[in-house]
């Protein structure tokens, strides 16, 4: 019995000891695999390329010394592994050979660990998968393909190719993306295989077209190329192929090639080709003056063309300084430089006679851009004048004019009696017979006179002279005049007899200069006309013997002819658009190609032309923006010695943060941007008796800028960078002699570029005048001596008709309320009046805030006013007190030449009716307080008008109130004699002797 209960006690703990081998040795010594449990098994994985198994847990066996691991089992008959013992009862897995996915993806397995004694372990399952790898590229089912297609069509598939791949897995297995290895062909595939073209097919430029074909694995495993041949069959069409209808050119990109595809199908031509001719047109007529300049004023180009600074615009821009052209019509628009039109009848002006010197010197250049055409309705013979001189009075003599007349421009230059022989002929009229003069383009013009020799350049071309053109008129110098002086006009000639215009120019006139004393130089003639447009032709290298390439001298015409058709095509292909404008006038250029075939016997072939255009996209804007302190408070004796404007003036072009810094914390654009014209105005207008404006001469002089300075402000131009204009705008200094009349003193700036095209912010620049503070004591008496309300009000108005007159700031507030500085902020509010007594405290106070101190200030201005109307008022009342009492004292003196003068009639008896006595005394007195005598006038028309401003017409005996008075008393005799008939005077001569 004991036996049996051992017997079951061991089986018992074989089992228990087989369930959990990974509870330490086994007692009986049987190795057990170290697995959380035997069902799950191992897991491994194995590349196509490798041997060693990544097995998932590590293979080990516990339970006694191991000496080897078995496969004990093959589950799918071949298992080509191998167990290896390591150290410490672990093994690892490996292939005995390289093993193949695409033959056999997984394996399965059991071992079991055998230990030294010969013991066996439980088994436990291998699951193996191989890993594949890329080994295989991609093929394609077909060697090469070949189809063919139309030439100028599109097509959504033109041939498809197919490749496969024979890795195992999807991975590396599938075929996901086909390319074309060759470059610059106009085709394209898609990743299911699918070719097509890009662009319409040229037969001309490849009849055939070889693709190079490979395609790509999942894994990106390139197969080998295949060939696809794509054929093109002709079809033949006469013209040019490949010419874009638009081509679009962004501002700043340089040169673009128009039609770098073009090409020029002939087909078959019925003969022999002889000669190829292909013109390209670039249409600007309608951009500004013929094509697309810059808009700079000419003052600004001659700087910019290096030309002399003292040449004369005689058409400036209207503004400051320039008046005499606001009466012409002028464009509208700031894409390009500023034109005046002429009417042809009323469209004239005359130029002032300190900007130009009326009397041309020996040397001397006339510029100008003209428009003009011939109008059929007019005669031919009518002089139609860009400029003359001419007598401004009694005679009608030309001293110099440049005008058109028959479609020819005519220089006229009399000579001085003064320079000369008066009994020698003289060249005088110089006339030149042009196409251009009525062709309705722009042109500029140039006449340089170096008495005798005369030069005329038309669009920067020195004119070169012929046998009858120009044609020279000889002619007498001028007879000599006193007392008559000349008259400069533009657009017409002044005639003195008529006292009115004749001979209006018809047209349009830009840019008018004159320089005395020098010519301007051809070079620089011809950077004023340049265009900053054009075409770009090709490089002469590429020009072929045979061929003929030729342009006008604005390069907007372009000719090319030969006899070699393919050279042709090429040159055409290398023709380019360029303009170098920072802001080109965005719009529409048409291009116009036309082609002619020659063949050998002179029968020309008509090749279709083609229209297509540039499209010069719209500039980015540029922003000019101009800051600084606003606000500025000085003291009288600053303004007296001179205050500087623009203390801290900065002006920008577009973002300031995106820039690089210069020097000085000056963002770089003020060295690379550039700036025009700056002009400062005031307003109310400066008053010279005691306000000027001042500039740095020297550095104007330096920098080649010129200002302009009158009583509305300040205008400074001339190209140049922004850094050298602010440099001028912080010297500008405006002194005030006179401070106490002005609160403040505000300027404007505004700054442009472009001849205005671009506009800055305008600036105001408030120059604040700190009134003195008024001392305690005279405050204090101010304040109990301050006159009554109405006398108070009539003196604020008094004071406010004084400050407009004198130029004041101030003018307008002073009319409602006390004048108060301007950087002090008055809010007015509804409070109980405080008494006198303790303002006058708070301005003696020793703490006093800068507010009330102002107000004080403000006090005093206006304490000064009141006292001088005062003053004012009492010498009026004086004035007329004297003057009444002259006039009193006058007529007291007449009194007594009467009487002295008086009848001795000691016998005389005069009876006179007592009822008649009062009518009669009346008009004796009115006639004595009317009469005609000096000053009574002055005296009996009382009111203003017998104020202190009475000259000396009011005591001559011609007032027109002594008129007025004669009359009133001639009135009131006739009322008097109507209302009561005055009987005869009769005389008792009873006791007379005689």
């Amino acid at each position: 019995m004991v036996g049996k209960y051992l017997l079951i006690s061991a089986y018992l703990g074989f089992a228990t000891s087989s369930l959990n081998v990974t509870s330490g040795p086994s007692v009986d010594g049987v190795p057990h695999l170290d697995l959380a449990s035997l069902e799950s098994g191992y897991h491994g994985l194995v590349k196509e390329n490798e041997t060693l198994v990544e097995v998932t847990p590590r293979i080990k066996a516990v339970g006694g010394e191991i000496c080897s691991f078995r496969i004990v089992n093959k589950h799918h008959g071949e298992a080509p592994f191998e167990i290896v013992l390591k150290p410490g009862g672990e093994a690892e897995l490996r292939a005995r050979k390289a093993l193949n996915c695409e033959k056999r993806k997984n394996y399965k397995f059991d071992i079991a660990a055998v230990s030294c004694t010969g013991e066996v372990s439980d088994n436990a399952t291998v699951h193996i998968s191989v890993v594949d790898i890329n080994e295989y590229a991609p093929t394609f089912l077909d060697p090469s393909y070949v189809c063919q297609v139309d030439e100028g069509r599109l097509y959504e598939e033109i041939v498809r190719v197919e490749a496969t791949d024979r890795d195992c897995t999807p991975k590396y297995g599938d075929v996901c993306k086909y390319e074309i290895l060759t470059s610059d062909q106009p085709f394209t595939i898609d990743n299911e295989g699918a070719i097509r073209n890009t662009e319409p097919l040229d037969y001309e430029r490849s009849h055939n077209h070889i693709l190079s074909v490979v395609a790509y694995d999942c894994g990106m495993k390139q197969s080998v190329p295949v060939m696809v041949t794509i054929k093109v069959n002709r079809i033949c069409k006469l013209g040019w192929k490949g010419i874009p209808e638009r081509i679009d050119y962004a501002p700043g990109t340089g040169r673009e090639d128009l039609f770098p595809d073009a090409e020029l199908e002939l087909c078959d031509v019925p003969c022999s080709v002889h000669n190829v001719e292909t013109k390209l047109n670039l249409a600007t007529s309608h951009i500004g003056k013929g094509c697309d300049r810059d808009t700079y004023s000419v003052q600004s180009q001659r700087k910019l063309c290096g030309a002399s600074m003292d040449s004369v615009d005689l058409l400036p821009s209207p503004g400051i300084g320039s008046e005499w052209t606001k009466s012409l019509p002028t464009d509208e628009g700031r894409e390009s430089d500023q034109i005046f039109e002429f009417d042809g009848a009323s469209s004239a002006v005359a130029i002032p006679s300190d900007v130009l010197d009326h009397s041309l010197a020996s040397v001397f250049t006339i510029a100008t851009w003209m428009k003009h055409k011939q109008h059929p309705d007019q005669d031919k013979h009518v002089k139609e004048h860009i400029i003359c001189s001419a007598d401004d009075h009694k005679m009608n003599r030309h001293h110099y004019a440049l005008f058109v007349r028959n479609c020819r421009l005519i220089l006229l230059l009399r000579r001085d009696f003064s320079e000369g022989d008066l009994n020698i002929f003289r060249p005088a009229e110089w006339r030149w017979k042009l196409p251009q003069v009525c062709d309705n383009e722009w042109h500029h013009y140039a006449v340089s006179v170096k008495f005798p020799d005369i030069s005329l350049y038309v669009d920067g071309q020195l004119f070169k002279a012929e046998k009858k053109n120009p044609e020279i008129i000889d002619d007498w110098p001028l007879h000599p005049t006193k007392g008559i002086n000349t008259t400069v006009t533009v657009g017409a000639c002044w005639q003195g007899s008529d006292n009115k215009m004749k001979h209006h120019f018809r047209g349009y006139l830009a840019g008018l200069s004159v320089l005395l004393h020098k010519n301007e130089k051809p070079e620089v003639l011809s950077c004023l006309h340049k265009c900053k447009e054009s075409l770009e032709v090709p490089a002469m290298e590429l020009l072929e013997p045979g061929m003929e390439l030729l342009t006008n001298s604005d390069l907007t015409e372009l000719s090319i002819e030969g006899d070699n058709k393919t050279n042709l095509v090429i040159l055409v292909r290398k023709v380019g658009y360029t303009n170098t404008r920072q802001f080109p006038t965005p719009g529409r250029r048409n291009l116009h190609l036309s082609t002619t075939v020659t063949c050998e016997r002179g029968r020309p072939v008509k090749v279709p032309s083609v229209e297509s255009y540039v499209m010069v996209l719209q500039p980015q804007q540029p922003s000019i923006d101009i800051n600084g302190t606003g606000n500025v408070a000085r003291e009288y004796e600053d303004f007296r010695l001179g205050v500087r404007v623009f203390t801290d003036v900065h002006i920008t072009v577009g973002q300031v943060k995106g820039q690089k810094q210069w020097k000085h914390g000056e963002p770089v654009s003020v060295i690379e941007k550039q700036l025009d014209s700056c002009t400062v105005s005031v307003y109310p207008p400066l008053n010279p008796d005691h306000e000027t404006v001042t500039l740095p001469e020297n550095m104007l002089t330096q920098f080649g800028i010129v200002a302009k300075v009158n009583k509305d402000g300040v205008v400074v131009s001339g190209a140049d960078m922004i850094y050298n204009y602010e440099q001028v705008l912080r010297q500008i200094q405006y002194t005030n002699r006179k401070p106490a009349y002005y609160l403040n003193r505000v300027f404007k700036l505004a700054c442009s570029e472009l001849n205005g095209r671009f506009m800055s912010n305008e600036y105001v620049q408030t120059l604040t005048v700190i009134h003195p503070r008024l001392p305690a004591s005279k405050s204090l008496n101010s304040k109990s001596s301050s006159p009554p309300a109405s006398l108070d009000q009539h003196s604020d108005k008094k004071a406010a008709e004084s400050s407009h007159h004198g130029g004041g700031a101030a003018a307008v507030e002073s009319a409602q309320m006390q004048a108060q500085p301007a950087h002090v902020h008055m809010d007015r509010h509804h409070a109980e009046l405080r008494p006198a007594q303790t303002i006058s405290d708070v301005y003696m106070a020793t703490n006093m805030d800068s507010t009330q101190a102002a107000v004080a200030g403000g006090s005093h201005a206006v304490t000064i006013i009141i006292v001088v109307c005062v003053g004012f008022l009492l010498f009026m009342i004086v004035l007329g007190v004297i003057r009444i009492r002259a006039a009193h004292h006058r007529a007291a003196q007449e009194e007594i030449a009467d009487t002295e003068m008086a009848w001795d009639d000691s016998a005389l008896t005069i009876t006179v009716n007592p009822m008649e006595l009062d009518g009669s005394a009346g008009q004796t007195g009115g006639r004595t307080s009317g009469g005609n005598h000096p000053g009574s006038g002055n005296t009996a028309g009382g009111g203003d008008g017998a104020g202190g401003d009475d000259d000396d017409s009011s005591d001559d005996g011609s007032s027109y109130r002594d008129d007025d008075l004669d009359s009133s008393d001639e009135d009131e005799e006739e009322e008097g004699a109507e209302g009561g008939k005055v009987k005869d005077l009769e005389w008792d001569n009873s006791t007379l002797t005689i």
